[in-house]
């Protein structure tokens, strides 16, 4: 494993192109997202991303239909060409690497847009509309955010008439056809087919976090959505009257509950009492 690590860094440095190894493809390893400050024209049409030119653009195709031939060692991640293997080295070289949170990058234009992160700059205007007036830190973000004007959606559902402006949307909406639940939940066996789905089921199942509390009676939630619900409850309208005794609810379920627990009324007989 040294002889290989080493083998690889001398490459690096030489401008040799002789280290590469096959291995297995992995498609978690398409994560080159190349947005500089520059027009892009040429557009992939399999995963939204543009560039400047037409080389740039066949490089990056080979991502989604060849193996990952070139293998970093010292990380193990997996490239499909020298030049993204080689862009992956400058951030374990620490190359280009931000003074303010010491986080290292690939590409020169990397660094200068994480730096926008912690400046704050967004020189990237909407025009297309007077009213909205948004700004973004990357360009291809205003690309993405003027297709809400134009209406543009050119990635299209197949089995329904649906249409999406961005690729990932339609990659998600897809799991609805196919069933697939590619986020698996490290604590249970249950999986989900969207991140914030699996990251929401491990705030409500697994965790004793509960961070919201209601200001009127202190009970606390593990989301907001379950505190505007109980909250309702003392600001809301009571429409639903117990007819045993004088307390009123807001929630139809709330004076079920009730019932059942105060007066002990038989659940066959709920309709009859409400």
């Amino acid at each position: 494993m040294t002889v290989l690590i080493l083998f690889a860094c001398a490459a690096y440095c030489t401008g040799e192109s002789s280290f590469a190894m096959k291995i297995v493809a992995d498609s978690d390893n398409i994560t080159e997202h190349p947005h500089d400050d520059n027009p892009r024209q040429y557009l992939c049409t399999v995963c939204d991303k543009r560039f400047t030119t037409k080389r740039s653009l066949t490089l990056h195709k080979q991502t989604h239909n060849v193996d990952k031939l070139y293998s970093y060692t010292q990380c193990e991640k997996r490239f499909t060409t020298q030049h993204y293997l080689r862009q992956h080295m400058n951030v374990h070289s620490s190359k280009y690497k931000c003074t303010e949170c010491g986080k290292c990058f690939r590409s020169k234009e990397k660094l200068t847009i994480h730096r926008r992160s912690h400046s704050g700059e967004k020189p990237f205007e909407c025009t297309v509309c007077t009213v909205c007036n948004k700004r973004f830190a990357v360009s291809h973000y205003l690309v993405l955010h003027n297709r809400i004007h134009s209406g543009e959606k050119p990635y299209k559902c197949p089995e329904w008439d649906m249409a999406f402006s961005q690729s990932q949307d339609l990659t998600t909406h897809m799991r609805v056809h196919t069933r697939d639940k590619p986020y698996k939940c490290s604590l249970c066996d249950k999986s989900f087919s969207t991140s914030s789905s699996l990251q929401r089921h491990k705030r409500y199942v697994h965790s004793n976090r509960r961070p919201y509390d209601c200001r009127y009676c202190g009970v606390q939630f593990t989301s907001s959505c379950q505190l505007k619900f109980h909250v309702y409850t003392h600001t809301g309208p009571k429409l639903y009257s117990c007819r045993h005794c004088s307390d009123c609810f807001t929630h139809y379920h709330t004076l079920k509950t009730h019932l059942l627990k105060s007066h002990l009324v038989h659940m066959s007989h709920l309709s009859e009492e409400i």
